[in-house]
């Protein structure tokens, strides 16, 4: 039986580890929870989280922080990555992704693998967030 609401949430330092501990979290919420796709949801959970420690507030100042929070919808589950924002750039898809390449193809991943996602800012930071069904 599979649990429906919110799955849970955590609160990461915006450090390199972030991500190993995203993923560990998600495997672990998904697992109890009775999902199937948890290597799909592990993948974007690791890929937006990386991009929040490299490219925004949260991996730039000594207490960033990168909110992590899962939900099952009933019909899929929907992951928000909450991060502290930044002064650059909006997220944007490359027009080009080298599928191979070690970098530059996380929101790329998120849209080929997620059946929805979107991001929302704000005054305290920008929300990325996928849904996969399942």
């Amino acid at each position: 039986m599979r649990t429906v609401g919110l799955l849970g949430a955590i609160d990461l330092p915006g450090t390199v580890t972030a991500a190993s501990v995203a993923r560990a979290c998600m495997r672990e919420l998904l697992t109890a929870a009775g999902h199937q796709g948890v290597d799909e949801v592990e993948l974007l959970v690791s890929e937006l989280v990386t991009n929040a420690v490299r490219h925004t507030d949260s991996g730039r100042t000594a207490c960033g922080v990168v909110r992590l929070v899962a939900r099952d919808t009933g019909h899929a589950v929907r992951v928000e990555v909450i991060d502290q924002g930044s002064t650059g750039a909006i997220p944007q898809i490359p027009a080009q992704v080298d599928p191979l390449s070690e970098s530059g193809r996380g929101l790329w991943l998120v849209r080929e693998l997620s059946s929805a996602w979107g991001w929302e800012q704000d005054t305290t930071g920008r929300t990325i967030w996928f849904e996969v069904t399942g």
